[in-house]
């Protein structure tokens, strides 16, 4: 079901037992802009079914926050101009360049340029995969571009991330609403799921900088300012606790700061940082 933030504003929940990330919609007097473009041709197909049911502008432009493909296999279904940053679309080229039949989707998942379980959703939620090709992106930009959809103005701009270096956020003035993608989550290297210590801070200076009240995140839907300020706090104390390989030492001093242990989420952020002094280690 679709949701509705405001009379521009709408968003596609996120389903994690499918890996299907927050879809979003903002209209315009005269067209609508679609953030991300879903995990798959089916879930393209959803939204779009959800969308058809509210009176609003035709879908004209279509912005992908990231290169993963659980946020772009379904782009070719809107039928829009596709915009993304010069980064993703090289990310993307390679994805273009796939082949989506049943042997090349294993060759991919053998050498680990896709797990098991984007196959599975490939092959249950993309028909006609023989002849599937991903369509090139239409306007590439390099740091920020502004869109205009009548009205309703739209910044988008790549941030720096600890999630991954080709993150575009959108956000919308009038509305103080940004769509973050999944750019304030960590990422996994190695196996080992980390956040990017030395990004953390920049991350949070580009995005909060920017005015706004509600955030829309790909796995956790909607936040607002406080919730995002306390995400932000742990995250911070977390990282401020973590200098090096050691968990131990990480909660020793935790605890030593705050006067009392980590709470879940806090030890989860912990881990964290200390697999990301982890692989440092190991690159250096």
């Amino acid at each position: 079901m679709l949701n509705k933030l405001s009379e521009s504003i709408y968003y596609l929940s996120n389903q994690n037992d499918k890996d299907r990330p927050t879809l979003g919609l903002v209209c315009g007097d005269q067209y609508s802009l679609v953030i991300d473009g879903g995990n798959s041709v089916q879930h393209a197909k959803d939204f779009l079914q959800e969308i058809s049911r509210f009176n609003v502008p035709p879908v004209k432009y279509l912005a992908i926050t990231h290169a993963h493909w659980d946020h772009f296999l379904g782009m070719n279904e809107f039928n829009a101009t596709i915009i993304v940053n010069r980064l993703t679309l090289q990310l993307i080229n390679v994805w273009r360049n796939y082949s989506y039949d049943d042997y090349s989707l294993n060759e991919y998942v053998k050498s680990n340029k896709m797990s098991s379980h984007c196959m599975e959703i490939i092959q249950n939620e993309i028909p006609m995969r023989d002849s599937f090709k991903l369509n090139a992106p239409d306007i590439i930009f390099e740091h920020s571009l502004q869109i205009d959809l009548g009205n309703k103005i739209c910044i988008l701009e790549r941030i720096r991330s600890t999630h991954t270096d080709d993150s575009t956020i959108v956000y919308i003035p009038d509305e103080k609403t940004i769509f973050l993608g999944d750019s304030a989550y960590g990422t996994t290297t190695n196996s080992l799921f980390h956040f990017k210590q030395a990004l953390l801070l920049p991350m949070i200076q580009d995005i909060q900088k920017y005015d706004a009240d509600h955030f829309l995140l790909g796995h956790e839907s909607i936040c607002d300012l406080d919730e995002m300020d306390v995400f932000w706090r742990e995250l911070i104390s977390c990282s401020r606790a973590v200098t090096s390989t050691s968990l131990d030492c990480a909660i020793e001093t935790f605890e030593k700061d705050h006067q009392r242990t980590p709470n879940e989420n806090e030890m989860f952020y912990l881990k964290a940082f200390v697999n990301d002094q982890r692989l440092k280690s190991k690159q250096g």
